[in-house]
C-alpha cells in the first residue's frame, strides 16, 4: 500500500515523537507501508521545519532537516510532478497532495486538513486522518 502524508504529519512526529504522525513514521520505517513524496511536498516540509518558531522546538539546524529530507527522500517513491490537478478551490496548495497520490497510485493520503479531508475520497484515494490511518495499519495486521 503507497500513501502520501502532509507535511504537517512530518512536522508533528519531530516535534511530538509519540504522536499519531510519530507513529505513522515509524510504521512505514517497519515497512508497514511505501510512503510516497513529490518535490514540492519536500519543499514544503522543509520550509515549515526551518520557521524559526519551530527550530526553537525541534532544535536541528539546517544540516539536520536536511538529512532527514535526505532519508526521507532516499526510502520514498519520488513523484515527477509531472500530474497537475485543481481541486481544492479554498487551498489551491493542497492539490500537491492529490497529484501526488495520483501519480504514484496511492492508495491514502494521511492529513488533518480540513479541506482535504472535506473530500474524503479523490479519484479512488482515500482522505484519512492519522487516528484513522492507525486503525487501517492495525487491522492489517
Amino acid at each position: 500500500m503507497r500513501v502520501v502524508l502532509d507535511a504537517n504529519q512530518f512536522v508533528s512526529a519531530v516535534l511530538v515523537p509519540v504522536g499519531h504522525p510519530a507513529q505513522i513514521l515509524r510504521a512505514w520505517r517497519e515497512g508497514r507501508f511505501e510512503l510516497a513524496l513529490s518535490p514540492s511536498i519536500v519543499a514544503e516540509i522543509r520550509r515549515v521545519l526551518l520557521y524559526p518558531r519551530l527550530r526553537k522546538k525541534h532544535g536541528w539546524s539546517e544540516g539536520q532537516v536536511d538529512t532527514f529530507l535526505r532519508g526521507l527522500t532516499k526510502a520514498a517513491t519520488i513523484t515527477l510532478k509531472q500530474l497537475s490537478v485543481r481541486v481544492v478551490d479554498d487551498d489551491p496548495t493542497d492539490d500537491k497532495y492529490l497529484a501526488c497520490a495520483l501519480e504514484a497510485d496511492a492508495s491514502y493520503i494521511v492529513t488533518d486538513d480540513r479541506h482535504l479531508q472535506r473530500l474524503g475520497m479523490y479519484r479512488g484515494v482515500k482522505i484519512v486522518s492519522p487516528a484513522v490511518f492507525l486503525q487501517i495499519l492495525e487491522a492489517e495486521i
